[in-house]
């Protein structure tokens, strides 16, 4: 809140400073006073299309209207409200004022609804498929637990290892679903703030592959990396899973593909990362609605795959967005598909309480 007033008030006080500059230039240098008046019309308008309610627009009217009276008005520094144009003025000030106050009220609670309306549309589609995605291994964890106990005498030792390898590794798959789906209920409802600390590239990306090996050992990944020193001001645990659940993507969805890479480079005062596969791509259905967990009708199916792909890509949406960043997707060329997301350098490093 506190920051909200002191940018409008800074606002505010630069159009008024602009508006006394340009006229003082007019009326002193050039010799053309006759359109001072329009100097501070203008002033109001963009004061009150800038800040917040009807306060900042109104002090800039009454502002306005006393620096042209005493200062822009023959006699000079002197305040005489007598004179009809002062006074008309005045009024055309006031009401420029609270005709785009008003205007940009609205419009800036159109906004609001909007954003939450969406935020609801993706609430519903995550919901939707949380529970498709839910279906699969716990179904699976429930039938082979129940064939376990009701003939465990029957089994042999390599049958019932198989079982709880596969209860294993449903469990596993749940638990990193639901630490993904923790990450964007609590970024969203604003009960976690991101802290963001400098962090050396290359460490992060050591740290990344480390913990993707230990759930893909065989997989390689192909690394491009600046040579140089980047550090990037970020949220180092979050940008990790952002990048894991991208490159897990990738090796579950990505079909027959041979190359997996990981490629980040320094454009400016953003870091750029770039995976890429040369998989089957991504369907252009699937593409439009692929960061907020949706899935359309075709894609709902009774197979025992588990999916996971719509939650974890909702989960980097969510993350890089709070970063103050963008996340794309795209197919390549070549075949295969890109994702692409950026963070600010140079970013001032702020702990946000």
């Amino acid at each position: 809140m506190t920051k909200k007033i002191l940018k409008n008030a800074a606002i505010m006080l630069a159009s008024l400073l602009l508006s006394y500059g340009v006229s003082f230039l007019l009326q002193n240098v050039f010799d053309i006073g006759e359109h001072i008046n329009s100097v501070f019309i203008f002033a109001v308008f963009t004061v009150s299309l800038l800040t917040d309610g009807y306060i900042y627009g109104i002090v800039t009217t009454l502002a306005g209207a006393i620096s042209i009276n005493y200062a822009f008005t023959y006699p000079y520094f002197y305040l005489d409200f007598s004179a009809s144009e002062s006074i008309f003025s005045a009024i055309v000030m006031l009401v420029i004022s609270l005709l785009t106050s008003a205007l940009t009220t609205k419009l800036k609670k159109w906004q609001e609804l909007k954003a939450e309306g969406e935020k609801e549309r993706m609430r519903a589609n995550l919901l939707r498929a949380v529970s498709h995605d839910l279906r699969t291994p716990l179904t699976t964890i429930y039938g082979a637990s129940s064939s376990i106990l009701d003939n465990y005498e029957k089994l042999n030792d390599t049958q019932k290892t198989q079982m709880i390898g596969g209860i294993k590794e449903d469990s596993e798959w749940l638990i990193h679903m639901v630490e993904n789906l923790l990450s964007i209920t609590r970024i969203d409802s604003g009960r976690v703030k991101l802290i963001k600390t400098p962090t050396v590239l290359e460490e992060l990306i050591d740290s990344v592959i480390l913990k993707f090996k230990k759930s893909y050992p065989y997989q390689r990944v192909e690394l491009d990396v600046p040579d140089d020193v980047v550090i990037i001001p970020m949220d180092a645990i979050l940008i990790e899973q952002v990048i894991i659940n991208i490159l897990e993507n990738a090796v579950q969805h990505a079909g027959d593909f041979t190359r997996l890479a990981l490629k980040v480079f320094v454009i400016g005062n953003e870091a750029i990362f770039e995976i890429s596969d040369n998989g089957n791509g991504i369907e252009k259905e699937r593409l439009e609605h692929i960061f907020t967990g949706y899935y359309d009708k075709y894609e709902e199916n009774a197979d025992t795959q588990k999916r996971n792909a719509g939650i974890g890509l909702s989960v980097c949406a969510t993350i890089i967005k709070a970063h103050g960043g963008k996340i794309t997707a795209e197919n390549a060329k070549g075949g295969g598909a890109v994702f692409r997301f950026a963070l600010n350098t140079e970013e001032e490093v702020k702990n946000e309480q």
